[in-house]
């Protein structure tokens, strides 16, 4: 299966593409704040600066492994998806389910691997980068020097061939599973991963009522609590749309006829592919939110009192900033990676659709229309999850569930999210949709 795998890596490389940049860009998000460890670890550090590198490497690097796996998880879900007449051609040859699952996982390690090797290069940038910035705002010496070692290149290795791993594992276990005839797996791991991250996330937001509005970890509870009720939406994000569906199919389908009737069939089909575009957008959405509101809210607290922001409080803004401007651009790229591996492997179903009928501008409308709901969706689920971080931590550190902040945060994310689905999905499938139907269906075949 070893061989197979590299076969396949070999002869097919272009559908490695996405999770290859999964990867590489997780690989460089953790190598980057996994360098502050080499760097805090160097002797004749000041301990100022060392408690500086070592907050940040370790709560980013947190955030980094956390999205590494959702990354790599919704790339692999799409390819091995992808691949399920192969799969069924595999089982039909005589190969079993652990070899199946081991040629795929096989070729994950070897993506991982080619991934992390590519980001030496950015991480060290990146991380010198970061290094500097923490010099300017005056939390590390001058006399700092960047250190690029051990940590970081383990921290990467193996945070990266473990979410392969684990996400390859995932992924394949059902495709074997339905390509031997057996029914779809219940789902029944990812519900209970759902409902911890519910307790854990409502447990998080709730311990911020233990805290003064005084402690320097008061942002902490409601800031985690707000991520894991994000990332329980996004595991449950297949149901999630298909209630969504159920309620609105009818005023879809009355509204934009057509089109939208090809839409609420489809997403009804497919709800479980289009969780892999809601789980970045959900996150990104989320945890970007939550973030920024509170620091707006920790900052205007802080210039009210009229009391000079500490070292600390400096350490823990440039933080946040630096969180949610990875979590920003990785999230967005996760989310365009996605939406274009799934619409580019629709193009034979769009030429099916033509040829039973359907108008090119019928099957755009139906992924302009599938986008909207999508984006709808993911802001709505995502808005809940951030709000529920922000109100408590408001009305323990300003006595007020309504702060002063207005939407203009909010518009600002809930735009850069909404543009990255629609422009995405429809801009594959314009591409697609210029290819003539019969060849879509007999090249893709």
């Amino acid at each position: 299966m070893f061989t197979l795998a590299m076969r396949s890596v070999r002869q097919r490389p272009g559908r490695f593409v996405a999770t290859l940049l999964s990867t590489f860009l997780g690989a460089v998000v953790v190598m980057t704040f996994n360098s502050m460890h080499d760097t805090a670890s160097a002797p004749g550090i000041d301990a100022l600066s060392k408690e500086t590198l070592t907050i940040a490497a370790s709560v980013v690097g947190g955030y980094g492994t956390f999205l590494v796996f959702f990354a790599v998880a919704s790339t692999l879900t799409v390819n091995v998806r992808q691949r399920g007449e192969e799969i069924a051609l595999l089982r039909r040859s005589g190969a079993t389910p652990a070899q199946i699952k081991r040629m795929v996982v096989f070729e994950a390690v070897a993506v991982a691997v080619v991934g992390t090797v590519l980001a030496f290069g950015p991480a060290m940038l990146g991380g010198d980068r970061l290094l500097v910035l923490f010099k300017d705002t005056d939390q590390v010496a001058q006399g700092v020097d960047f250190s690029f070692g051990p940590i970081a290149v383990a921290s990467g290795f193996a945070i990266t061939l473990v979410a392969s791993v684990g996400a390859a594992f995932l992924a394949v276990r059902r495709a074997a599973k339905v390509a031997a005839g057996g029914a779809k797996p219940r789902g029944r791991g990812k519900n209970l991963a759902g409902a911890a991250a519910f307790v854990l996330g409502i447990g998080g937001v709730f311990s911020t009522f233990a805290l003064d509005k005084s402690d320097v970890a008061l942002m902490a509870g409601p800031v985690y609590g707000a991520i894991l009720l994000a990332a329980g939406f996004a595991i449950l994000s297949p149901a999630i749309l298909r209630l969504v569906l159920g309620a609105l199919a009818r005023p879809i389908t009355a509204l934009t006829g057509a089109s939208g009737y090809l839409t609420v069939h489809n997403m009804r089909r497919r709800a479980s592919e289009l969780s892999g575009v809601l789980m970045p957008l959900i996150l990104f959405i989320g945890i970007a939110c939550a973030t920024l509101y509170m620091q707006a809210i920790q900052s205007d607290a802080a210039k009210a009192s009229g009391i000079a922001p500490t070292g600390e409080d400096k350490n823990v803004e440039t933080l946040n900033y630096v969180v949610v401007g990875i979590i920003v651009v990785f999230s967005c790229i996760m989310l365009i990676n996605s939406l274009y591996a799934a619409t580019t492997y629709r193009t034979r179903e769009f030429g099916q659709q033509r040829l039973a009928g359907a108008t090119p501008a019928q099957v755009l409308g139906m992924i302009a229309l599938e986008s909207v709901i999508l984006t709808v969706t993911g802001v709505f689920f995502a808005t809940v999850a951030a709000v529920a971080g922000v109100v408590p931590f408001s009305m323990v550190r300003v006595d007020t569930a309504t702060p002063d902040q207005d939407l203009g945060i909010w518009l600002v994310v809930v735009g850069i999210g909404a543009v990255a689905t629609i422009a995405t999905s429809v801009g594959t499938a314009y591409r697609g949709l210029r290819t003539p139907a019969v060849d879509a269906v007999t090249l893709a075949a």
